[in-house]
């Protein structure tokens, strides 16, 4: 028979209410814990990522862009008549000199106009000349003329006084003297005729020739300008350089005015360098600057600055000022850094993969132990082409991460491994 123990039952109701309590407060401070602990930080590796040291001390702001090198002069030869392309003689990358003959045009009209102008020349010059021998001969014939007729005058004169004598002595008529004066009278009369007669026809010599010169000069312009016509059917060079480009074939009709050929001086030359145009707002002429040719970097100076934008960029124009390597030629691909400025005493780190210039971004900065990386504000200034300025968030001997985390952007801690 069982004898019921009620202090034994009590005993193991308070162990059982005791250990559950317990429980429960382990549990409670697990809770409270787990809720305190950070969450894991992502492992990242070490060599996937560019770390770079914060540094105070002088930075050379820049920006660079990419570009060609063209030439300072360029001379395109326009066509200045209608023809058609006959003759190739020269191609692109043959060099030339002003009797160089590239091209030859065909165009029959031209010739014929060229000698139907140096056959009207010709007609006017004589005609000229002709006009020239008769007004000389007019003036010969009137200067005979009032020589006879002064003779006349001077003849008759001396006869008037001789009779005017023999009439005081009573040898000759009263009659005889009075026709002797008018005879005399009547040669002065034509004496001073036939002097401004003379004159005139040597004052008129002048005017005449000028209209008639006039007439040969215009000849011989149109004859010239239809010659140089002519001449130009044999495209030349315009200046010493190389044949750069020769836009038709040969059987080509060509039109006055239009391009046949490229000629450009490939001594001169410099570069054309497309910068973005977020980047261009500094950039000033005179500015140092340094071209790539890839077989050596040459100086040189900014010479222009495009003010249109194309495609997002700014064309700027270096002039170089040092002697370009061998091999340098137009078209021919280069990179063109031009310095901005020197900044002096400013704490700066390499450009990271991410944010611009005067904006705040978060760049993960690593603990002292170099394991774990924590996620900075910092403060961004100047920018160069490979550094860019810290104004704030960041001290010099800082190590930064500045590769592209944007894949880490939900986390504020990383570990390195």
């Amino acid at each position: 028979m069982d004898i019921p123990r009620p202090d034994q039952s009590k005993a193991k109701r308070k162990k059982r209410i005791l250990y559950s309590s317990m429980a429960a407060l382990v549990l409670v401070g697990i809770t409270v814990l787990l809720s305190r602990l950070k969450p894991a930080a992502p492992t990242v590796e070490r060599n996937l990522v560019y770390i770079d040291t914060v540094k105070r001390g002088q930075m050379l702001r820049n920006v660079r862009g990419l570009g060609t090198l063209v030439p300072e002069e360029i001379r395109w030869i326009a066509a200045r008549t209608q023809g058609r392309v006959d003759k190739i003689i020269l191609r692109p990358g043959a060099v030339v000199t002003p009797e160089s003959v590239i091209l030859v045009l065909a165009n029959p009209d031209v010739e014929q106009a060229a000698n139907n102008a140096d056959s009207q020349l010709q007609a006017a010059e004589a005609e000229f000349a002709n006009l020239q021998v008769t007004l000389q001969s007019q003036v010969l014939q009137a200067e005979s003329v009032a020589a006879s007729a002064e003779a006349d005058f001077k003849r008759s004169s001396l006869q008037a006084e001789v009779n005017e004598q023999l009439a005081k002595d009573g040898l000759i008529s009263q009659l005889d003297l009075r026709l002797t004066k008018v005879v005399a009278e009547q040669n002065a009369t034509r004496h001073s005729i036939e002097q401004r007669r003379y004159a005139f026809a040597k004052d008129s010599i002048a005017p005449q020739l000028a209209v008639k010169k006039a007439e040969v000069d215009r000849l011989r312009a149109l004859a010239k300008l239809r010659r140089d016509e002519r001449d130009a059917l044999q495209v030349r060079a315009p200046m010493p350089g190389v044949l750069s480009a020769l836009p038709v074939e040969v059987g080509a009709q060509v039109q006055p005015g239009s391009n046949i050929a490229r000629v450009a001086d490939p001594t001169k030359l410099k570069a054309e360098v497309r910068v973005a145009e977020t980047q261009a707002k500094d950039i000033l002429i005179g500015q140092p600057a340094e071209i790539d040719t890839r077989n050596g970097v040459v100086a040189g100076r900014v010479g222009r600055i495009d003010p249109a934008v194309q495609n997002g960029t700014v064309t700027v124009d270096v002039f170089i000022t040092g002697e370009l390597p061998k091999g340098s030629r137009p078209d021919l691909s280069v990179d063109g850094t031009i310095e901005l400025e020197r900044l002096t005493d400013v704490i700066n780190v390499g450009r990271p993969a991410f944010g611009q210039e005067k904006s705040t971004v978060g760049i993960f900065k690593l603990d002292a132990d170099g394991v774990y990386a924590t996620r900075t504000q910092v403060k961004l200034g100047r920018q160069s082409v490979n550094t860019i300025e810290i104004v704030s968030g960041l001290a010099p001997g800082d190590k930064v991460i500045l590769s592209d985390m944007s894949q880490w952007d939900s986390n504020e801690r990383i570990k390195l491994n």
